[in-house]
């Protein structure tokens, strides 16, 4: 059975970036795990949320979108939330699961870019999840002589063949998410603190994922890996 692994900064993230391929791989038979590397202490407006009651319901949250999504539970690595810097202990955080998981594919943020499109910022969390994710993957994972610590644990190096990356722009890849549209905001509909509970998702959804041709669709930056 294939196996893919989801490699994000936030709570929510992963569901907005690739929810709806997520689903298809799902679909197809595969077996998907889920990273989020952030505790998500800073994501919110209400200046009445205490801090650990926010990082709890957070954590609570992506429990339940990966239940929905049809995942495995999230791992949960619990770097501080607008803080996260590259770091030899981050890529051998997600070197570790890499080798436990053992991912044909790999989905994470573009780190490349500071701006998406002209629209927004690719916040500093993304760009260090995504540079320490990409270099986990190669040289890190593959190599014995990378954190050999986890290696003598009977964690064997690990060559991952695909990554996509979402927020891009320089995407090479398109997945019509049509049917599992409705799915996709169910899973991010589990996070009530970022999204509420009205209908603003549902238009939200529109907006973001719909064509000029009125189709759904995740976009990525695929890299079939040769090394």
């Amino acid at each position: 059975m294939p196996v893919a692994l989801v490699i994000a900064a936030h709570p929510d993230d992963g569901e907005l970036g690739c929810g709806g391929y997520v689903l298809q791989l799902i679909e197809a038979g595969w077996t998907v795990h889920w990273v989020v590397t952030t505790n998500g202490a800073k994501g919110t407006a209400d200046r009445s949320m205490p801090r650990e009651r926010l990082i709890a319901l957070r954590r609570e949250e992506q429990a339940e979108a990966c239940r929905r999504l049809g995942t495995a539970p999230p791992r949960l690595l619990g770097f501080e939330d607008g803080e996260l810097a590259y770091s030899r202990e981050l890529v051998g955080a997600l070197v570790r699961v890499i080798r436990e998981v053992r991912p044909e594919a790999v989905l994470t943020h573009d780190p490349t870019d500071f701006i998406i499109r002209d629209r927004f910022i690719n916040h500093a969390d993304h760009r260090a999840t995504g540079a320490a994710a990409l270099d986990a993957v190669y040289p890190a994972a593959r190599d014995h002589l990378n954190f050999p610590e986890q290696v003598a644990e009977g964690l064997e190096p690990w060559r991952v063949r695909e990554l996509l990356l979402w927020n891009t722009n320089a995407p090479n890849f398109d997945v019509d998410i049509g049917a599992q549209l409705e799915r996709k905001v169910w899973s991010l509909s589990a996070h009530v603190s970022q999204f509420g509970r009205g209908e603003e998702l549902a238009r939200f959804a529109q907006e973001r994922w719909r064509t000029p041709d009125g189709r759904f669709v995740e976009r990525f930056r695929r890299v079939a890996l040769e090394f």
